[in-house]
């Protein structure tokens, strides 16, 4: 499909789909667990094996679904009946009934946990097919972003609201069924509006060659290392900024919902900068240039100490900015990768599967994703607590540990993300590669 044909309405159709998925992301993280333990009666232990179990369930099938949405001709069928899923699970999932016990538990979040898995690597994998140029890549996947992150406030903000006095399980419940319309619209949205994808032929290759395919490949397997040592950078400050806001700042939890409206609105409104940036410095040069920003980000952030709000508010800000570059800009460079891989295949059996690498890719993605936020707080949680800190805890000792955790090791982890993105950018944007080559063999011309 010629380029010219994807205009401004094209892209935010394709993206809309971004906003309820990520409204159906933040409460099975974040409400779910207090709902059962405060409203239902479970007690924590229970709560916490069956989500335990159940995100194992979850990060084990993301390649699996990878692999299956291959065999599939088409993504919209698949993304239809994903929604169609997710709107009858969640909303049972957040409103259930008085006698529910871990069986309603656990039964509704797998189905939700799998809806949202099937969805969303059907959606990247379209998002990745259909747009036939870096930039337009790019802006295909900020758009998916900039909606995801819209919704991410939303779900964050509505449930106090929804409230209104009755309680959290009357706001969930509310927010569920607020919900269902907005997956509606925006399901139709994307689905009728946005462009189609090239439809490919599902191969009838097995699981395990499907699966084991995508990771022969070096381009892809560099950028997903980067993008997980990178993530659980990005992952740590999310386990650890409540304690940081309360113990290190001595804030209330007013302020830190402010804090979190701050970041994501700030990633939200940074999109259009890192499209531009890449299209003038590469992709690749550009995430670098959001990383740098994160590590100074926390270098301040390391620095702060009660009552330094202004100063964190800006730090909020900024590290927004640095999040917009890591949502938009390594989707994209994976989307350059399957193009090339697919260009290289021409006439071959790669060729004749159509993209059919997208879906398998996504699935690993989608489980690195997951892998990052069980690192992250499997790594920072027992690290704090092997350091001394306990929440509550506001002697300088205490507080100095939480800082080191919460803005140290994630520079440390970031940095190794900037080394090993530099050392591998030959192999994972060869342009960019190729353009640096053509530089320093001019420079060595003109010395010469």
């Amino acid at each position: 499909m010629d380029a010219g044909a994807f205009g401004r309405g094209a892209i935010l159709a394709y993206g809309a789909l971004g906003l309820p998925l990520a409204f159906a992301a933040l409460p099975l993280y974040v409400h779910v667990p207090r709902l059962y333990a405060g409203e239902v009666g479970l007690s924590l232990a229970t709560v916490g094996a069956v989500l335990l179990a159940a995100r194992i369930v979850d990060a084990v099938t993301d390649p699996l679904i990878g692999w299956a949405s291959d065999r599939i001709r088409g993504r919209r069928g698949l993304l239809l009946v994903a929604c169609l899923l997710l709107g009858l699970s969640l909303p049972a999932l957040l409103s259930p009934p008085a006698d529910a016990g871990v069986g309603w538990l656990f039964g509704f979040i797998v189905l939700v946990s799998l809806a949202y898995s099937v969805a969303s690597i059907a959606y990247s994998a379209w998002g990745a097919e259909v747009a036939p140029t870096p930039d337009l890549r790019t802006r295909f996947v900020a758009a998916r972003e900039g909606f995801a992150l819209l919704g991410v406030v939303l779900a964050a903000a509505l449930p106090a609201v929804l409230a209104q006095g009755a309680g959290e399980a009357a706001g969930l419940a509310r927010l569920s069924w607020i919900f269902l319309p907005l997956l509606l619209a925006c399901a139709a949205w994307t689905l009728l509006g946005a462009p189609a994808a090239p439809v490919h032929a599902g191969r009838g290759q097995s699981v395990w060659g499907g699966l084991a395919g995508a990771l022969r490949d070096g381009a892809f397997v560099r950028l997903l290392a980067v993008f997980a040592v990178n993530g659980i950078a990005a992952a740590v400050p999310s386990a650890t900024v409540l304690f940081f806001v309360a113990d290190v700042l001595q804030a209330d939890d007013r302020a830190a919902g402010a804090f979190l409206v701050l970041y994501f609105a700030a990633a939200a409104a940074s999109l259009p900068l890192w499209v531009a940036l890449s299209r003038h410095l590469g992709k690749l040069r550009a995430w670098l240039a959001g990383m740098v920003l994160a590590v100074a980000v926390f270098v301040w952030a390391g620095l702060l100490g009660s009552g330094d709000l202004l100063a964190y508010g800006a730090i909020c800000v900024l590290s927004g900015v640095a999040l917009g570059a890591d949502l938009s800009l390594p989707p994209s460079l994976l989307a350059d990768l399957l193009a090339r891989s697919q260009e290289m295949g021409a006439g071959g059996a790669e060729a004749r599967g159509g993209g059919v690498r997208a879906g398998a890719c996504f699935g690993w993605w989608n489980f690195v994703t997951k892998a990052n936020l069980a690192l992250a707080a499997g790594l920072a949680l027992p690290l704090l607590a092997a350091l001394g800190y306990a929440p509550g805890a506001r002697d300088a000792d205490a507080t100095a540990a939480l800082a080191m955790v919460y803005a140290g090791l994630p520079v440390v982890l970031k940095l190794g993300a900037v080394v090993l993105l530099w050392r591998w950018r030959g192999q994972i944007e060869p342009v960019a590669a190729a353009t640096d080559s053509a530089a320093a063999a001019a420079l060595r011309e003109v010395r010469s």
